[in-house]
């Protein structure tokens, strides 16, 4: 096969930290409050303002709080399961990495004795017929690491009893979300927009709020996951006032992207961006008959639209053992960025040998289109010297 002869403009395809927004410039960053405290009244109105836009422009809804927590979406998810869980049982939904994180949380250090665990293989998605919301419920909106989401809400009761506690971290600002059928959201800066890393961000719900108010845990709550303290919501989380310091270069940067965003077309503006690559990606492999989606269930509302997760499956390759099947991916991927033609869409490490390619709002649908004659010419390449 001949070598394509047009690059992407940006080969950064990484699910995290994800491509910065087009036209990105490191003089974007000029006005950051560098040397001050984040105590201050500049800093602290930038602070308030991310969590402000943030709320807009993803429409969250009004009573609904926001505020900026330490450690990206795993700090402000693990501040959620440290500060509300304990007062009754718990149901976790895993069928990816960071499901299966929360359990690990759940199980080994709040050692919850009430607990159901629905956890399924990479490539699955629970039976969620079972899941019983008398309990608090856990669940990622989207799998980052397997590329299936949650395909709607309508398993989600709008009486339930407990609190329903969504990581929704690669999926808000690129997915429709039902709001109201998630008490608490969590995600970080670094994915549909392009922002710097650790630095998370957390949304509660007058539920969750009044759980915070009304029940306190047993355990310890180390201080970068407390939200309350004596029954008392510390509402300055909620305001600007951070509970460690964050990176003023990170704000400056974050409200870069929340300003583009906006300046662009807001949330309808980031969805239609993410769908229009999500969908040159599934024509292209309904088409293509080496590869499939790593979703065991093909109908496109399981299907991630930004972590889009593929693999090989034509019959030499899957003859082939796992360690093998893991470098042959590699060899490709490794061509493809020594073109400089796609950076980092080697699958994550725990999930099957696959591809993951980041298709979020700040990514532009052209450079999808030019990645994937490079990607055939890749494979014919590494299928020649190992078929």
């Amino acid at each position: 096969m001949k070598e394509p002869n047009k690059k992407p403009s940006n080969p950064n395809f990484s699910s995290g930290p994800c491509a910065k927004r087009p036209g990105w410039k490191l003089e974007n960053l000029k006005n950051a409050n560098t040397g001050r405290s984040h105590r201050s009244g500049e800093a602290k109105s930038k602070l308030k303002y991310v969590i402000e836009k943030s709320k807009t422009l993803s429409n969250l809804p009004n009573d609904y709080v926001v505020g900026i927590m330490p450690g990206s979406d795993t700090g402000a998810l693990e501040a959620a399961l440290w500060s509300l869980l304990g007062q009754r049982g718990v149901d976790i939904l895993a069928w990816e990495n960071f499901g299966k994180d929360w359990v690990q949380d759940v199980v080994k250090q709040l050692k919850l004795s009430n607990l159901n665990v629905h956890n399924v293989d990479y490539g699955d998605f629970p039976d969620v017929t079972n899941v019983n919301f008398q309990n608090d419920v856990i669940f990622t909106w989207n799998g980052t690491t397997s590329g299936v989401k949650v395909p709607h809400t309508d398993w989600i009761p709008e009486n339930r009893e407990g609190l329903t506690i969504c990581d929704a971290t690669s999926a808000i600002f690129a997915m429709p979300i039902d709001y109201k059928k998630c008490d608490v959201l969590t995600w970080s800066w670094q994915k549909v927009l392009g922002g710097e890393a650790a630095h998370g961000m957390i949304a509660m719900s007058p539920k969750a709020i009044s759980r915070l108010e009304n029940f306190s845990p047993e355990w310890p709550i180390p201080k970068v996951f407390r939200l309350a303290n004596n029954k008392k919501v510390i509402k300055g989380i909620f305001e600007g006032s951070t509970i460690n310091t964050p990176s003023m270069i990170c704000v400056e940067d974050a409200i870069d992207g929340l300003n583009w965003a906006e300046d662009n077309g807001g949330l309808k503006f980031l969805l239609e961006t993410s769908m229009k690559s999500f969908d040159t990606i599934y024509n292209w492999i309904e088409k293509t008959d080496w590869v499939t989606f790593l979703s065991n269930n093909q109908a496109r509302e399981y299907l991630s639209n930004t972590s889009i997760t593929f693999k090989i499956c034509e019959e030499w390759y899957l003859l082939k053992n796992e360690e093998e099947k893991r470098l042959i991916v590699k060899e490709i991927c490794n061509k493809l960025s020594n073109e400089n033609v796609a950076y980092d869409i080697n699958g994550y490490a725990k999930a099957p040998p696959s591809f993951r390619v980041w298709a979020g709002g700040t990514v532009e649908p052209k450079n999808i289109e030019m990645l994937l004659p490079w990607l055939e010419w890749a494979y014919q390449k590494v299928k020649e010297t190992n078929a």
